[in-house]
């Protein structure tokens, strides 16, 4: 024999049928603190903070390959050069 229950009812009666506290209010407040820190950093958005917060990895490379062209360049004059 099997039996089924449906209970049709939104999360806060769920909440206070089974004595839990209602953390509507608390929710509402962190997403509102959540939503004005996003609108202060959009305001000061910039392709190049994007660009560091998000690839880190992209400005340590463009400095490497910076470094690496800039000594081999420094090496392709040396060769070059007669004693």
């Amino acid at each position: 024999m099997k039996v089924t229950i449906d209970i049709d009812c939104t999360p806060l009666e769920a909440r206070q049928f089974m004595g839990l506290p209602d953390v509507e209010p608390m929710q509402k407040a962190i997403m509102d603190s959540v939503q004005s820190r996003m609108m202060k950093e959009i305001e000061t958005y910039t392709p190049e903070k994007f660009i560091d917060a998000w690839l880190p990895m992209m400005t340590i490379n463009r400095d490497w390959m910076r470094t690496m062209f800039s000594a081999f360049m420094n090496t392709g004059e040396k060769a070059g050069e007669k004693k």
